[in-house]
């Protein structure tokens, strides 16, 4: 099969990519083989690349938000058949028996291993996922509309938690990617005003018409005190704006795995009045199936920018250029 591999993790320009011809995965026990019909490019996967991230698995085939069908199951696996339509997610197995996996936080176990980092993932024609770990996925979308939410609807659904927005409460969303743009309509739906902090002027035309009630640059203050924010942006500088732009008692969720270095903080400008700063990791599978049945009963719209998968390097290239307004997918076929 064609699949793309990590091979000199470094920035675009320099060629960390290679497409390849690699043999088709096998099922192990308790394994799904899947055939790919589209994978979403995620900023991690720009991160693996790059080399932001080390390295987990010499000539990783990234890739995480995979729509695909089930084309083999390894023995012991029950609830699937050849022919279903799954999703494969960046979090791929725990221990399920550490204290985290037992109060419910898996996706904090010291143990926990992650598609198209620790394993090969969607940029192929064929990927294996455990079984355990794959996600049905909501009715009414399109396959391109439907990857992007295996990773960027669900860590912004996961970061919309951690930024403990209050009823009708005010939030705002620095950067307006694939996740943010998602997690603005869900914020939304639940009755909060949002307001859209990005450098890009056409991500700012998109987060008006999908209902945000103000756009303006990255840096710049909101017309009103935050109740909660959500970095989505790998910026560390935009932290010390976004924490001087939160109401007291407010809560600034940083939505990425890399984040750049961040500034200095005054702690009377920033962080006093109890303002606070939480980081977020990858989300759980209950997260998971929560998210996809929010989404199969509101409507999300999901903007997209179609690549073909030998593509692949120049998706990322664009991604990396901030030139993707919305998110990027991959089509195998």
């Amino acid at each position: 099969m064609a699949a793309w591999r990590v091979t000199r993790p470094g920035p675009m320009a320099s060629g960390p990519f290679e497409w390849s011809r690699v043999p088709v995965p096998r099922p192990a026990a308790g394994e799904l083989l899947v055939r790919v019909l589209v994978c979403g490019v995620c900023r991690t996967d720009l991160h693996v690349a790059e080399g932001d991230l080390p390295v987990h698995r010499p000539g990783v085939t990234p890739g995480h938000e995979v729509v695909g069908e089930v084309v083999a199951l390894g023995s012991d696996v029950t609830g699937f058949a050849a022919g279903d339509r799954v999703g494969i997610a960046w979090l791929r197995e725990t221990c399920g028996t550490c204290r985290y996996c037992l109060r419910g936080r898996e996706n904090l176990c010291p143990e926990s291993r992650y598609t198209g980092w620790d394993a090969d993932g969607g940029y192929a024609e064929y990927a294996v996922v455990p079984a355990a770990y794959a996600l049905p996925l909501p009715g009414g979308y399109t396959d391109d509309e439907l990857a992007p939410l295996l990773c960027a609807g669900l860590i912004g659904y996961h970061a919309l938690a951690r930024a403990e927005v209050p009823e009708n409460g005010r939030l705002g969303i620095y950067g307006f990617g694939g996740s943010a743009h998602l997690t603005a309509q869900v914020a939304i739906a639940r009755g909060a005003t949002v307001h859209v902090l990005t450098r890009s002027a056409d991500a700012r035309k998109l987060a008006l018409e999908l209902g945000a009630a103000s756009a303006g640059e990255a840096a710049d203050p909101p017309p009103e005190p935050l109740d909660s924010a959500i970095l989505f942006a790998p910026v560390g500088e935009l932290v010390p704006p976004a924490l001087a732009a939160l109401d007291r008692g407010g809560t600034l969720a940083i939505a990425g795995i890399h984040l750049s270095d961040v500034p200095p903080l005054n702690y009377q400008q920033h962080l006093f009045q109890e303002r606070q700063v939480r980081s977020v990791t990858a989300n759980t599978r209950a997260d998971a199936r929560e998210f996809l049945d929010f989404a199969g009963t509101h409507r999300l719209s999901v903007s997209t920018v179609p690549y073909g998968l030998a593509d692949a390097d120049r998706a990322l290239a664009d991604l990396a250029a901030d030139r993707v307004n919305g998110a990027a997918v991959l089509r195998a076929g």
